[in-house]
């Protein structure tokens, strides 16, 4: 199957029907990250077509939970995932892209640049650091795609939430195990108010959505 068809039918799959301009990023986006990968290692496969899989529509997965005009925080992007596929197919995002290694950071800031992303910047540094100049207290989502450990990141999430926000985790199979195994203790911070077991368009590779809210 072509890479263009994969998208458009993987994305179906989200209950999203790309345009023509958001097919033509997504190529461009490709592009990039197979021109980039010769230099740095932004991704773990070089394959075009693991690439739309396991990273564009893996990222779009988490589209029937975002809202419309929301602010989006994603914490370790690393290459954008997920949140430049989330901007592609929701372009009302005002989307921060936040991750430590530098060499990433200045990639997704080429993307941006290149596909014309209006509303959307990628930060260098550490969800931690208070000085990272990303703003607290703003984000109505703050997103990890398989990053870190659940626990940790939903003690990094919350200061970035406003008032509702959600924190969204992107995990692998495993992932209502890891939430029962912190659920105890989590329970007295989080709620988690959703999750969604499915495997990913074209693969048997099986993944989780943890929607979670503070108790604060």
């Amino acid at each position: 199957m072509k890479v263009e068809e994969l998208l458009i039918n993987g994305a179906r799959e989200f209950g999203i029907e790309l345009t023509r301009h958001q097919i033509e990023l997504f190529l461009d986006y490709l592009d990039n990250i197979k021109f980039w990968n010769k230099k740095i290692n932004l991704t773990g496969t070089k394959d075009e077509h693991q690439v739309v899989i396991n990273h564009f529509l893996d990222s779009i997965s988490i589209f029937p939970f975002i809202s419309e005009n929301s602010k989006l925080l994603d914490i370790g992007s690393g290459a954008g995932f997920p949140g430049i596929p989330l901007k592609i197919v929701m372009p009302s995002l005002e989307v921060t892209l936040l991750d430590s290694v530098e060499k990433k950071v200045f990639f997704m800031r080429e993307v941006i640049r290149r596909l014309e992303l209006r509303k959307t910047q990628a930060i260098w540094g550490r969800a931690e650091d208070i000085g990272n100049g990303v703003a607290r207290g703003y984000f109505d989502f703050v997103v990890s795609r398989a990053v870190g450990k659940v626990e940790k990141l939903l003690e990094l999430g919350i200061p970035y939430l406003g008032e509702g926000g959600k924190i969204v985790l992107m995990r692998g199979k495993g992932g209502l195990g890891e939430w029962d195994q912190i659920k105890y203790k989590a329970t007295q911070k989080f709620k988690l108010l959703e999750s969604k077991e499915f495997s990913l368009p074209f693969e048997k590779h099986q993944r989780v959505i943890l929607i979670v809210s503070s108790l604060k």
